[in-house]
């Protein structure tokens, strides 16, 4: 098995690597995550944003399994799967639903409006998708589960958890009403009982025992992981790699390859310290030129140079053995492009390391290499077509990474992507 994730702060562009490389697999498994990330794919300048769903899914010969490391929300997932109707995709001949995954309730969406609504200033950033309340009941085993919408007393169930969470919100000073959400909650209920629900974990150690190539497809970034992200400015959930096997039931042992994906720059939605984030008209420049407002939420994002010291982080975390950057067109209309090399603190010291206190006053230290303000995409065929400018700022990370770049994406659409003929699969 292959794993395919995020090395920043999401948003890198998954979804169109996953759409490109599917066809190199036999499987796509999402193993974590949920409605708060958004891969967005390209087909003839036509735009689709997946949530839950794997990025194979307009490939009809590929199976598309949602992993138990997945936390879902039916009424979003059925908008999904029936907008996939207007390119002629059934979801149901190809997509593979885990019994274990954990279900995203009506209240959870309220909890996480009232936990945020009661930070103040003081908030994280939530997508307000229910998230962090979903994990919460997961963690503390009250949660209800895929497999739950198939026994005779799911109701009763449900009744029994969403009156802890009523309780729960006569707490905050919140008005709610519930009745639209319950609505559409049990009628996606009804729709996917139809659907494939399996245990999963078998299903893929069946698909592997066949010889079927899998690739794990991340949601979010690195930066964003529970554990290795700038806490609490993180999700709720494990992105690096090793969530594969947790989120997927795969033993440590069946990963070849780690494909780590990175923009050119850098950028992050919501709230959080952001050591190369630019202010001003630099940062709204490249915001404009990458059109970067999120995918899920829609709320602009921040933008800033590149900070090698935290790719590198994501790196070792995640053991990557091939990196994919991204975006890299959008650098284009820059004269000098800075890079971030190293971190100075207000001590006067400096290293290449990830602080624990990510709050603290960060000075990043630049390289200033050439822009390639030439970039002509319809005369790229091959690395070696590249501008001068960007084969040096692809070979100053390589070397800074000591990992090797093997695919350069440069527009949105699949055909603008270079793919080096020595990756490896």
């Amino acid at each position: 098995m292959d794993i395919l994730l995020g090395l920043q702060w999401g948003d890198e562009g998954k979804g169109k690597i996953a759409d490109i490389l599917a066809p190199k697999y036999d499987v796509i498994a999402r193993f974590q995550g949920g409605p708060n990330a958004g891969h967005t794919l390209v087909f003839d300048g036509k735009k689709q944003v997946l949530h839950q769903i794997p990025s194979g899914i307009f490939h009809s010969q590929i199976a598309n399994v949602i992993g138990n490391g997945v936390i879902l929300d039916l009424s979003i997932l059925r908008k999904e799967v029936e907008s996939l109707k207007e390119r002629n995709v059934d979801a149901r001949q190809n997509l593979y639903i885990s019994e274990k995954a954990h279900l995203i309730l009506p209240t959870h969406r309220l909890l996480d409006a009232a936990y945020e609504q009661e930070r103040g200033e003081g908030k994280i950033g939530s997508t307000l998708k229910g998230i962090s309340p979903t994990y919460q009941d997961k963690i503390g085993r009250n949660g209800l589960r895929v497999g739950d919408i198939l026994t005779a007393n799911f109701k009763e169930k449900y009744k029994n958890l969403k009156s802890k969470h009523t309780q729960i919100l006569t707490r905050y000073e919140f008005e709610y009403n519930l009745d639209e959400a319950e609505k559409a909650f049990f009628a996606a209920v009804e729709f996917f009982k139809t659907f494939k629900i399996i245990d999963t974990l078998y299903y893929l150690e069946a698909q592997k025992a066949k010889g079927k190539k899998i690739v794990a497809e991340g949601a979010q970034g690195t930066l964003l992981d529970i554990d290795f992200g700038a806490y609490p400015f993180v999700t709720s959930s494990n992105t690096s790699a090793a969530a594969a096997c947790t989120g997927l039931g795969v033993a440590p042992k069946e990963i070849k390859e780690v494909f780590g994906i990175f923009k050119a720059y850098c950028t992050r939605v919501g709230s959080g310290p952001f050591p190369t984030e630019l202010l001003g008209t630099m940062g709204e420049k490249i915001q404009a030129l990458g059109h970067e407002f999120g995918a899920t939420t829609g709320r602009p994002r921040r933008c800033g140079w590149l900070d090698l010291p935290a790719l590198r982080y994501a790196v070792i975390v995640n053991g990557v053995t091939q990196l994919f950057m991204m975006k890299s067109d959008i650098l284009d209309d820059f004269d000098e492009i800075s890079v971030c090399t190293e971190y100075q603190y207000e001590d006067g010291s400096r290293n290449q390391e990830m602080p624990y206190d990510t709050e603290q006053k960060i000075t990043p230290i630049y390289t200033q290499l050439k822009g390639w303000n030439n970039f002509d995409a319809d005369k790229v065929k091959s690395f070696e077509d590249l501008p001068t400018e960007l084969q040096d700022y692809m070979q100053f990370i390589e070397k800074y990474l000591t990992i090797p770049i093997t695919i350069l994406s440069y527009g949105p659409d699949r055909k603008e992507t270079l793919i080096n003929e020595k990756m490896v699969f």
